[in-house]
């Protein structure tokens, strides 16, 4: 069913590359009078906003059509001021040292300059430095971090291009900056460190493996949450208009029936593809992080073809192949 988008339109946004003398300039500007602007990190697009203007925070929820119990993830340009907006315990700076600026977000204890809108009223707040050089050319030129979560129309597939936001956002917005395709192409992975042992919110650009690594235990959030401690964690997210099903060996609903146009997002290239009206390959070469730049794109553009419905090869559950595969089967739940 089509959304319908219930606050004020604006008469036009603005497209401008982020590479373009003054679009920066003019972006922050946009954000420290309380606006809105959706620009380029290295996961996803976000839709930003001033993280301590409650009004303008209040404004994103309203243009993503997003529930106040979800918080938001604050963006920062450097390690040196995220103690401004929350208390970290001794563990982060290693974190910090090995994985920012980077998809890593973590969970702690907020302090009182941020809105308790920006958590949806939980006293912790999610933090992370994004690794674009448009994204932290924004923030510094603000001279404030920047509350941002992906620019889409809530629950739907998350923006990696500069079309996508327009495609949802156009003339709700000010001003998209363009920075290119999103290098990672799924979101940040989410740590809480608010427990003895950091534990997992929500998989993303920063596999498990390499959490181990740096921080030895490691725990996991144990399913959807009612009232969401991060981004990302409701059961149907990330979903395409097209109904998606992920197939299983030898599964049935892989053959298309008679007159039936289906839609197949393939790992690698399928020996069936003439069977489809359409066919993404998300890596040619079986190479995950390649898989998870492709995934959003290729989900777009098989929703933009009017299919009857969506089928996907899972992808192996190894590093960033589980948050591909956390993505996908939160896209197929109905």
């Amino acid at each position: 069913m089509a959304r319908t988008f219930r606050g004020q339109a604006l008469n036009t946004t603005k497209l401008l590359n982020a590479t373009n003398p003054g679009a920066i300039e003019e972006a922050a500007a946009i954000i420290c009078r309380g606006g809105l602007v959706a620009f380029p990190t290295e996961t996803v697009y976000g839709l930003g906003a001033d993280a301590c203007n409650p009004l303008a925070v209040a404004r994103v929820f309203e243009v993503k059509e997003r529930p106040r119990m979800d918080p938001i993830i604050v963006h920062v340009a450097d390690p040196e001021s995220a103690p401004l907006y929350g208390r970290f315990p001794e563990q982060a700076a290693a974190l910090m040292c090995r994985f920012w600026p980077g998809p890593l977000t973590l969970v702690v204890p907020k302090t009182d300059v941020v809105p308790p809108i920006v958590t949806a009223g939980l006293d912790t707040v999610a933090i992370r430095m994004p690794a674009h050089p448009a994204a932290l050319a924004l923030i510094r030129a603000a001279g404030r971090a920047i509350a941002a979560p992906s620019a889409n129309v809530f629950g739907h597939v998350s923006p990696t291009e500069a079309h996508h936001v327009a495609a949802q956002l156009s003339n709700r917005i000010e001003l998209i900056l363009d920075g290119g395709r999103c290098a990672v192409g799924v979101e940040s992975t989410v740590l809480s460190l608010t427990e003895s042992v950091p534990r997992i919110l929500r998989t993303g650009g920063v596999p498990p493996e390499a959490l181990r690594e740096v921080l030895g235990a490691l725990a996991w959030s144990t399913g959807t949450q009612d009232r969401p401690e991060a981004p990302g964690q409701l059961m149907r997210h990330y979903a395409t208009r097209t109904p998606l099903e992920i197939l299983e060996e030898g599964d049935l609903r892989a053959k298309p029936r008679p007159g039936e146009r289906v839609g197949l997002l393939a790992w690698v290239p399928p020996k069936e593809a003439e069977r489809y009206a359409a066919v993404e390959v998300l890596s040619p070469s079986g190479d995950l992080r390649e898989a998870a730049a492709n995934l959003f794109a290729a989900l777009h553009r098989l929703d933009s073809l009017l299919l009857e419905r969506l089928v996907a090869h899972p992808v192996p559950e190894q590093g960033l192949g589980i948050a591909i595969m956390d993505r996908l089967r939160r896209c197929s739940a109905r």
